[in-house]
């Protein structure tokens, strides 16, 4: 009830008017019947303008953090994900994330359409990522199509880390749906995962025309905070000892042969 007097009446009514959402394809959404619907991820805001555009409900697999969170923001917001037809997906892993994609089969066995990102995480910077496998996982063993959608702009409405989006207007694509039914009785073959999430992505990247990197996003988001942490604490030591580093390169210079 809350999910569509939301949709309907409250903000779906407004975000249409503010960011004008243009959309491709939305017939190769089927009117019922079980589908996964995989999209790229660019912003937090992916999980709600792709749903209002789509006529019937969609059940997310979001990050279970937006379901942990404390305090009184936290509480709402994990509120909102439970009445927007959200599920927590705990991302770490093994038996924790076999949990959470049996969640997804039940909507899928009930008939449903099941919105995952099969990058697992937010692009860090608008290109695509290697996607994992837990979207082929459930294609093959619930047999159902996969309808690619491509966000456009949503990384400028809201980029990582900010709060309040830009009011611009958003795009997206919906392909044609993928049938993996050829692969039907290989479902847990692990080559076969890869190889059907990789067409996903190959599809994926096609339509939003974005730039196809081989690695996952999450490595990369490490890597760049590493980087980031590693920079701070230069910068914080140079501030302590200015004259740290100029010392160094004079003692050096005093004796070129010394070395």
């Amino acid at each position: 009830m809350f999910y569509w007097v939301m949709k309907r009446i409250f903000l779906g009514p407004v975000l249409r008017l503010l960011f004008r959402p243009w959309v491709k394809g939305l017939d190769n959404v089927p009117a019922q019947g079980a589908a996964i619907i995989a999209s790229n991820h660019l912003s937090f805001s992916d999980s709600i303008f792709m749903p209002l555009m789509v006529r019937r409900p969609v059940v997310f697999l979001a990050k279970s953090e937006y379901f942990t969170g404390t305090g009184i923001k936290g509480r709402l917001t994990a509120m909102f994900f439970r009445l927007t037809n959200q599920l927590p997906m705990d991302r770490s892993g093994g038996a924790a994330s076999a949990v959470s994609l049996n969640a997804g089969m039940d909507v899928l066995t009930s008939g449903g359409l099941l919105g995952i990102y099969p990058e697992g995480t937010r692009s860090p910077d608008a290109r695509l990522y290697r996607g994992k496998v837990g979207v082929a996982r459930l294609a093959l063993q619930a047999g159902v199509p996969v309808i690619p959608v491509a966000m456009i702009g949503t990384d400028k409405v809201q980029p990582i880390g900010k709060r309040m989006p830009n009011i611009r207007r958003i795009g997206m694509i919906f392909g044609a749906p993928l049938d993996f039914s050829q692969y039907a009785d290989q479902a847990e073959d692990r080559l076969v995962q890869r190889k059907v999430t990789d067409e996903i992505m190959f599809e994926l990247m096609r339509l939003s025309g974005q730039e196809y990197v081989d690695e996952y996003a999450a490595v990369v988001k490490l890597r760049l905070t590493g980087a980031a942490a590693a920079e701070a604490g230069g910068a914080t030591a140079k501030r302590a000892d200015p004259d740290g580093g100029a010392e160094g390169t004079a003692a050096e210079g005093k004796d070129p042969a010394a070395g």
